[in-house]
């Protein structure tokens, strides 16, 4: 025979199934939450020749660096010298790769550091052996240089680098030890010098050379 069910055993069982009702009445009433969204990663263009292909035919006999390798030491490259040294001394071979981060926008570590004012990073770089380009040349205030480029192609004094920067622009990071080459560029074609929001005041910036 089943033992009856007394009045305390209904009461709490009967609060037990409410609470549960409860729970799961919350549950249903809460609302997902959306699937978290995937990392961009970069596609390569299609792309189909409509042009009879080189005779010469690569023989691929050494792999390619990394592409995820080349982005994060381009990256690094822009704000931190500890890491930089780290990858390059990991693969010596980033020193001179470049990104495509998209429609031909390339980018050296040596371009990174150079838009962004980064004198110590930059020195280091070229002391590895980095190829200078006229961009660099002009954050760094070379002036010679910049004059050289410019006297060999006048054009120049529109050329863009990495994410569209201008001359004047990294003659305008590179701080003081570049005021030479900003004067000597607004001399040639005079444009509105905007405020840098990221570029660090004077006595905060790093100018120490690598050891």
């Amino acid at each position: 025979m089943l033992n009856p069910i007394t009045r305390r055993r209904f009461t709490t069982l009967s609060a037990g199934v409410l609470l549960g009702a409860g729970v799961e009445a919350r549950a249903a009433d809460k609302p997902a939450k959306d699937p978290p969204k995937p990392t961009p990663t970069p596609t390569e263009a299609p792309f189909e020749r409509d042009y009879p292909p080189p005779t010469f035919k690569p023989a691929w006999k050494k792999p390619q660096i990394n592409r995820l390798m080349v982005q994060d030491f381009v990256i690094y490259a822009h704000s931190d010298l500890a890491m930089t040294k780290r990858l390059l001394e990991k693969e010596p071979g980033l020193l001179n790769a470049t990104m495509d981060w998209g429609k031909g926008d390339w980018e050296t570590g040596l371009g990174g550091a150079a838009h962004m004012g980064r004198r110590d990073i930059v020195a280091f770089l070229l002391e590895r052996g980095a190829r200078i380009d006229l961009f660099c040349a002009a954050m760094m205030g070379q002036l010679d240089a910049v004059k050289a480029f410019l006297t060999l192609q006048p054009k120049l004094i529109d050329a863009r680098g990495p994410h569209g920067f201008s001359l004047h622009f990294h003659a305008q990071v590179g701080g003081k030890e570049a005021e030479k080459v900003l004067d000597y560029l607004q001399s040639v074609k005079k444009v509105e010098l905007k405020p840098v929001p990221f570029l660090k005041p004077p006595s905060e910036r790093p100018t120490q050379k690598p050891k």
